[in-house]
């Protein structure tokens, strides 16, 4: 008779894992066997693990990832490219982003920078941590609309104070006046209070020249470099690579 005004309450009180659960256990057998204690830590794991997963599933819709299917699980390791598989493993714990520590990702088109940085913000937000990813060309053109019709301090603000902001694609073009500006306040802010991650297909030692105001160009980067861990990738593109295997498996 309690089982209806029960499964209401909890409902009610939006504790839908505890519902599901409660409702799975009234039709197990052996669970009139179980102590009440038991029964409550069963309810309340259930819980926990469902409020974890919402929470998960709103941080990567959040993130806006490229690529939402990089997992970590998923990383190829045996691919020539140069990756440094202890610390990509170490990164994939979350310390460099409890630490507050930026991370630069760099190589030639197709080695997979993108999805290795996607990957690493599935981590984070399994580790509970906000992501936010950006394609920095189109940031840019965002920021440019932004400070025109009044949205600028929003979207400020939903840059600093994520977690883990991915901006990604640095480069190749030079920046503006107005580019330099907005990027010097985003990296200032964030600096030793919050983690970037930054992928580019130039060399870090190219992108003083890519900011172009030497005195800008000086502040962003000592913001940016002097506390980041460093992937260098290099090798054939991943997705040539693919492709070719796909046509080897066609012939035969």
């Amino acid at each position: 008779m309690l089982n209806h005004p029960t499964l209401d309450q909890l409902k009610t009180l939006k504790l839908d894992g505890m519902a599901e659960a409660f409702s799975e256990l009234e039709t197990q057998d052996g669970s009139a066997s179980l102590g009440h204690a038991e029964w409550l830590g069963l309810l309340i794991d259930r819980e926990a693990s469902s409020r974890a997963t919402k929470r998960f599933k709103s941080r990567i819709r959040s993130a806006r990832l490229r690529h939402n299917q990089a997992v970590p699980e998923d990383v190829d390791y045996r691919a020539r490219r140069n990756l440094d598989k202890a610390l990509f493993q170490q990164l994939l714990t979350g310390k460099w982003i409890r630490d507050k520590h930026n991370l630069i990702i760099t190589g030639p088109c197709g080695v997979g920078k993108t999805w290795l940085a996607c990957a690493l913000a599935q981590a984070a937000c399994r580790n509970d941590n906000t992501v936010l990813y950006r394609r920095l060309p189109r940031l840019f053109d965002e920021l440019e609309l932004a400070h025109g019709d009044g949205r600028f301090p929003r979207l400020f603000r939903s840059l600093i104070k994520t977690d883990l902001l991915i901006l990604d694609d640095w480069g190749p073009e030079r920046l503006n006046a107005s580019q330099r500006r907005d990027l010097m306040e985003i990296i200032e802010d964030r600096y030793e209070a919050k983690s970037t991650l930054i992928t580019s297909q130039l060399p870090v030692d190219t992108w003083h020249e890519v900011i172009g105001e030497p005195t800008f160009a000086d502040a962003i980067l000592d913001r940016i470099v002097h506390n980041a861990y460093r992937l260098k990738l290099d090798g054939q593109s991943m997705r040539k690579t693919k492709t070719k295997t796909l046509d080897e498996s066609t012939k035969n």
